[in-house]
């Protein structure tokens, strides 16, 4: 048995991936909840009520899918370009901090000049974080994956760090987190009274954008091709080692801007918690989109559906959460097995 190249994949062979991760997914889901003692139509339904059976629960979607959006697109881009950036989890954290430092005080501005602000500072922040692997990856060969990976523990351990030092809120009662943002410094709400807030409308504007990079521009161009080959974009004069370094910028910015959206929308202070798991959940995200910029937007919104509705579904029935979850990993696994299928065919002998 052996693999064999499809020279030309049909649109309908291409666009099948996504579709067959997803019902991979829920076909494990649903084995898992019979398992569970649950009855899988009930559980579907109420994951699916919980995401989108009301006003409250439709906006608690969009407000999950917020970070993800983010961090989707930064491993998207990055990705394009083989860049592996397994690290938007420390540059998502990267883009918090900074809003919180800069956003207690320590400028005295109006919203309209403070939030760009703390928005650009943040990007400038995850990009800088991105930007060292890159180096590496350009000059001294060093593996993106590992030093991606290992800063997501050490940018942790740095924010415990600034929790318990600089960024302490004195007025916390000895809990590790930092002060309060000041009015200014917060995104605000696009519905009273409930917590969806424009970094949501900044995720949308940040896929567009991006989409417009890669599909209009030559850095686009740049990025896709060197993504497919590095030696053939080399040798066409594209400067490979300039196309990462733009792209590691471009990347981690995105990630941070989510720490940004996160703190200054909707926490109002960095806590070591802040993120369960955004940056990893990126590349779920940006893999079922096919790293379509426009696709993460769709992808988010799914995978932010399933955690809401999972929720919900556990509260009603019982059964655990950790369905969500399972859920993610089948239908990441079954992408990576549709997508190399979508390429290559089986032959014997």
């Amino acid at each position: 048995m052996r693999l064999e190249p499809i020279t030309n994949p049909s649109v309908l062979r291409q666009s099948m991936p996504p579709i067959l991760a997803i019902l991979g997914a829920f076909a494990v889901a649903a084995l898992l909840a019979l398992i569970a003692g649950g009855d899988p139509l009930a559980v579907f339904g109420l994951i699916i009520k919980g995401a989108m059976g009301s006003k409250f629960a439709l906006l608690e979607t969009l407000n999950r899918a917020t970070p993800l959006i983010f961090t989707g697109l930064a491993v998207a881009v990055a990705f394009r370009a083989k860049l592996w950036n397994i690290g938007a989890e420390a540059q998502f954290y990267a883009g918090a901090a900074v809003t919180a430092a800069l956003g207690t005080g320590v400028i005295a501005a109006p919203s309209a000049i403070l939030l760009p602000t703390l928005a650009i500072g943040a990007a400038l922040a995850g990009a800088v974080l991105l930007l060292i692997p890159a180096i590496l990856k350009t000059r001294l060969k060093v593996d993106e994956v590992v030093t991606t990976l290992l800063f997501n523990f050490i940018f942790l351990l740095f924010i415990s760090y600034l929790l318990e030092g600089p960024l302490k809120d004195p007025m916390g009662m000895g809990w590790p987190k930092s002060a309060r943002l000041t009015p200014d410094a917060r995104l605000p709400r696009i519905v009273d009274g409930l917590r969806l807030h424009w970094g949501f409308a900044l995720a949308l504007i940040c896929a567009a954008a991006l989409w417009v990079i890669d599909r209009k521009t030559t850095l686009g161009f740049e990025m896709r091709a060197v993504g497919q080959n590095v030696e053939a974009a080399r040798f066409a004069g594209i400067p490979v080692n300039t196309v990462v370094l733009k792209t590691a910028i471009l990347s981690g910015g995105l990630a941070a801007m989510g720490g940004f959206s996160e703190v200054a929308g909707l926490k109002g202070s960095l806590t070591l918690d802040l993120s369960p798991g955004f940056g990893y959940t990126g590349i779920v995200v940006a893999m079922l989109a096919l790293l379509n910029p426009l696709g993460v937007v769709f992808a988010a919104l799914f995978v932010a559906a399933i955690f809401v509705g999972a929720d919900s579904m556990s509260r009603a029935i019982g059964v655990p959460t950790y369905l969500a979850d399972i859920m993610l990993a089948s239908a990441l696994l079954m992408m990576v097995l549709a997508i190399l299928f979508s390429k290559y065919r089986i032959r014997s002998g």
